[in-house]
């Protein structure tokens, strides 16, 4: 009896393997015959299921997206965790975690030059957005009582953040260790809730040069 193959497994095999080559190796130097070995398949196998290489990075994008948002979702049980342990699951504090987030920034370099990889990036961003509004409206008790322009505000800057240790990590690992990494995203948490809880008065700036 012919052994019955899950293609879509596959195809998910050969996106983690790239995601492990792109964050070893970098962009340039993740050719398809490095991810073919990895993955343990002959780029022959490679081919049949991926015309090129971008496409390959393309489905390791969705593939990443995918697990962080099981990640940031409510527990089956319906168990709620707080916010900074949800979003904690973002940040490369494990092997895994800092395998994509190197995959992400080798991938943002190429993003300038490439119209395709530009859109695929824009709906990765709004995703993102998606999924991280989610993760703070759950979180906080108060958010809907803040005004819209608040809640955007604070949104773009936990994403902002999360993308600083990301990138700061994966430029200086020993650093980063996952302590720091949660430590600092817990008092971002604090200073940005307790900025949108006083009226989120921003503080003045003096315009001109600054007296001496």
């Amino acid at each position: 009896m012919p052994k019955i193959v899950d293609h879509a497994e596959r195809r998910n095999e050969i996106a983690l393997a790239a995601c492990r080559v792109v964050a070893q190796h970098g962009f340039d130097q993740a050719t398809v015959a490095r991810i073919a070995r990895d993955a343990g398949y002959t780029t022959g196998m490679i081919a049949h299921y991926f015309d090129t290489k971008q496409d390959i990075v393309i489905a390791a994008l969705r593939l990443i997206l995918r697990r962080i948002e099981e990640r940031l979702s409510p527990a089956p049980d319906g168990a709620a965790a707080d916010l900074l342990t949800l979003l904690t699951e973002a940040l490369p504090v494990d092997e895994t975690r800092y395998i994509e987030c190197a995959f992400w920034m080798a991938f943002w370099g190429q993003v300038p030059a490439d119209r395709r990889l530009k859109r695929i990036n824009a709906w990765l961003h709004r995703e993102y957005l998606r999924l991280f509004e989610r993760c703070l409206a759950r979180g906080w008790a108060d958010w809907s009582s803040w005004p819209a322009s608040v809640q955007q505000q604070v949104l773009r800057s936990v994403i902002t953040f999360i993308n600083g240790i990301t990138a700061s990590t994966v430029a200086a690992r020993p650093d980063w260790t996952a302590e720091r990494q949660v430590s600092q995203l817990a008092l971002q948490l604090q200073l940005l809730h307790d900025w949108a809880s006083n009226g989120a008065a921003l503080p003045a700036v003096r315009r001109g040069k600054a007296s001496a």
